[in-house]
C-alpha cells in the first residue's frame, strides 16, 4: 500500500523517488533564466558577472540547507509557510503561502506563453495560442494523474538540462583550449584589465539583482520533500548533491559565456548560441531554443505541482476554501490542481487579447517574491532551530554554522533588497511586491480575527479531515 506522510500532506502520496528529488532541485534551477537570461547578468557586469553569481549561488545554497533542515524535520506540503507559522504565526504563514502561490500561477502563463513562443520560431506554422493550450493541457492531465507520474516527467526534464549543460561545458572547454580543429580559442582576453569589471562594483552589484532570480524554483523541493517515502534521507541527499552541482553548472557556464562573448555583442541576447555558433557548431540556436523550450515546460510543470500543494496546504489549515482540500483516490488535490491552471489559463487568454498589456503586470506585481519567500524561510529557520536547541529537540539534519550562516543569507538577502531599492528600474517590482505583501498580511488577518475561511466556513479540527473525491 502505498505510504502516507504523516503531516499536513497526510492524505496526499507519498510516491516521490530520492532520486527524483534530487533531479527537481536541480532542474528547478536550471530554467529559461540561464540558457537565455544569464545574458543580461554579464552585460551589466562584465565578466565579473562571476562575482554576482558566486554570491547569489552561495545565498541559495544557505536557504537550501535551511530549507533542508526544516524539512527533513517536519516535510510538509506547506513547506516554507508551515514553517513561517510555526516561527511568527498563522497569518505570516499564511501570507508567505498566498504570495508563492499567486507567483506560481502567474508564471505558468508566462512559462506556457513563453515556450509556445519560443517553438513558434522554429515553427511558424503553429499557432502561439494553440500550443500554450497545448501545453497547459498536457502537464496538468501529468499533475492530476499521480505524484509518481508528475516526479517521472520532471526527473526526464530535468536530465535533459543537465545534459545540454554537461555538453555545453565539453565544447565551451575545447573551445577555450583550442581543441576544436579549424577554430582559434578565444582565451581568456576577456578576463584581462579594465574588461574584466567594467562598471566596477556598481556593475557587479546591479548584476546580482538580475542574477539572483536565476536560481528561484530551487524552494520547491522543501514543498516535494512531503511526497517521499522517506523524506529525512531524501531532503538529506537532495541538498548535499544539488548544491554543489548547481554552482559547477551556473559557474562552469558563464565563466565560458564570460570567456568567449564580449561585453556589448548581440550574441549575449542567445549566449549559449554564441558560443556554440563560435565553436562551429551547426544548428546551435536551434538546439538552445529546443532546449530551452524544455526548461520552460519543466518549470511549467514543477511550479503547478507547487502551486496545488500550497493551496492544499493552505486549505487544509483553514486559510483557504475547504474545498481545495479534496483529493482524489491517486491522492493528488485535484481542485487545488484545476484551480491553480485555471488562474493560468485565465491569464493567457487575457494576454492573447490584450498583448503586453495584462502579463507584464502581473509579473512586475510578483517579480520579487523569490527574495521574500528565501528571507522567511532563513527568518523561521533561525527562530524553530533556535526553539529546538533550547528544548534539546533531536533534528535528522542540521545546518552548519549556525547561526551565523544564517544571518549571512539575511545580509546577502539584505544587500540585493538595497541594489533593487536603488536601481530605477527594479524599485517598481519591489515597490509593487510589498505592495501585495501588505494587503495579502490585512486579508489574512481580517480572516484570523473573524475566524473564517474566505468561503464562510468555521476552520475546525473535524474541517482538517482530508476529503476524498472519485
Amino acid at each position: 500500500m502505498e505510504q502516507q506522510t504523516k503531516t499536513s500532506g497526510r492524505a496526499l502520496g507519498a510516491a516521490l523517488k530520492p532520486r527524483q528529488l534530487t533531479m527537481m532541485g536541480l532542474g528547478s534551477a536550471i530554467g529559461a533564466g540561464l540558457f537565455i537570461g544569464s545574458g543580461a547578468g554579464i552585460q551589466a557586469a562584465g565578466p565579473a558577472v562571476l562575482i554576482s553569481y558566486l554570491v547569489a549561488g552561495t545565498l541559495i545554497i544557505l536557504v537550501m540547507w535551511a530549507l533542508g533542515e526544516m524539512a527533513a524535520a517536519n516535510p510538509d506540503s506547506g513547506a516554507f509557510s508551515v514553517y513561517t507559522a510555526k516561527a511568527y504565526g498563522p497569518v505570516a504563514g499564511a501570507t508567505v503561502g498566498w504570495l508563492w502561490w499567486l507567483q506560481l500561477v502567474v508564471v505558468i502563463a508566462a512559462e506556457a506563453l513563453g515556450a509556445a513562443g519560443l517553438l513558434a520560431t522554429i515553427f511558424p506554422a503553429l499557432p502561439v495560442w494553440l500550443m500554450a493550450f497545448v501545453f497547459i493541457v498536457v502537464l496538468t492531465a501529468v499533475n492530476l494523474t499521480s505524484v509518481k507520474n508528475f516526479g517521472e516527467f520532471e526527473f526526464w526534464f530535468a536530465l535533459l538540462k543537465v545534459a545540454a549543460i554537461v555538453g555545453f561545458l565539453l565544447v565551451g572547454a575545447a573551445l577555450l583550449f583550442g581543441w576544436l580543429p579549424g577554430v582559434q580559442s578565444p582565451g581568456l582576453a576577456n578576463f584581462t584589465g579594465a574588461g574584466f569589471a567594467p562598471d566596477g562594483f556598481a556593475g557587479i552589484a546591479t548584476a546580482l539583482f538580475v542574477v539572483a532570480f536565476a536560481f528561484g524554483g530551487t524552494e520547491i523541493v522543501s514543498v516535494a520533500a512531503a511526497e517521499t517515502a522517506e523524506p529525512a534521507r531524501s531532503v538529506k541527499k537532495a541538498v548535499r548533491t544539488v548544491l554543489w552541482r548547481i554552482l559547477v553548472f551556473y559557474i562552469g557556464a558563464i565563466f565560458i559565456i564570460a570567456a568567449v562573448v564580449p561585453v556589448g555583442s548581440a550574441g549575449l541576447k542567445s549566449p549559449f548560441a554564441a558560443v556554440l555558433d563560435a565553436a562551429g557548431m551547426p544548428g546551435a540556436a536551434t538546439a538552445i531554443t529546443l532546449v530551452a523550450v524544455a526548461a520552460l515546460l519543466s518549470a511549467l510543470n514543477a511550479n503547478l505541482y507547487g502551486a496545488s500543494r500550497m493551496a492544499y496546504s493552505l486549505a487544509e489549515r483553514g486559510e483557504a476554501p475547504r474545498l481545495l482540500a479534496s483529493v482524489s483516490k491517486a491522492r493528488v488535490p485535484v481542485v487545488a490542481v484545476l484551480a491553480s491552471v485555471a488562474f493560468g489559463v485565465v491569464t493567457v487568454v487575457l494576454e492573447l487579447a490584450f498583448p503586453e498589456k495584462v502579463l507584464p503586470v502581473l509579473l512586475n506585481i510578483v517579480g520579487s517574491t523569490c527574495l521574500l519567500v528565501w528571507t522567511s524561510a532563513l527568518l523561521a529557520q533561525l527562530a524553530l532551530r533556535l526553539r529546538a536547541d533550547r528544548e534539546g529537540t533531536a533534528l535528522p539534519l542540521r545546518m552548519p554554522g549556525f547561526p551565523w550562516l544564517t544571518v549571512v543569507g539575511l545580509v546577502i538577502l539584505a544587500a540585493i533588497f538595497t541594489v533593487g531599492f536603488i536601481g530605477e528600474d527594479s524599485r517598481p517590482q519591489l515597490l509593487s511586491t510589498f505592495a501585495l505583501v501588505a494587503l495579502l498580511a490585512v486579508a489574512n488577518w481580517l480572516h484570523h480575527r473573524n475566524g473564517k475561511v474566505p468561503g464562510g466556513v468555521v476552520a475546525s479540527e473535524r474541517d482538517k479531515q482530508p476529503v476524498l473525491i472519485d
